[in-house]
């Protein structure tokens, strides 16, 4: 996977999460594990 491509992956997980947090009613932690579980994204497919 090139770099362009895990960028969008990882702004697709925060904009995610987010969107879970709102509908939940707590935006920051929705955003808080987009933000986590787009670096593990990234940091698995950066290994390859």
């Amino acid at each position: 996977m090139n770099l362009a491509n895990t960028g969008i992956a990882f702004i697709t997980c925060l904009l995610l999460g987010a969107g879970i947090g709102l509908l939940l009613g707590n935006l920051e932690a929705g955003g808080a594990i987009g933000l986590g579980a787009g670096l593990i994204f990234v940091a698995v497919f950066r290994k390859k």
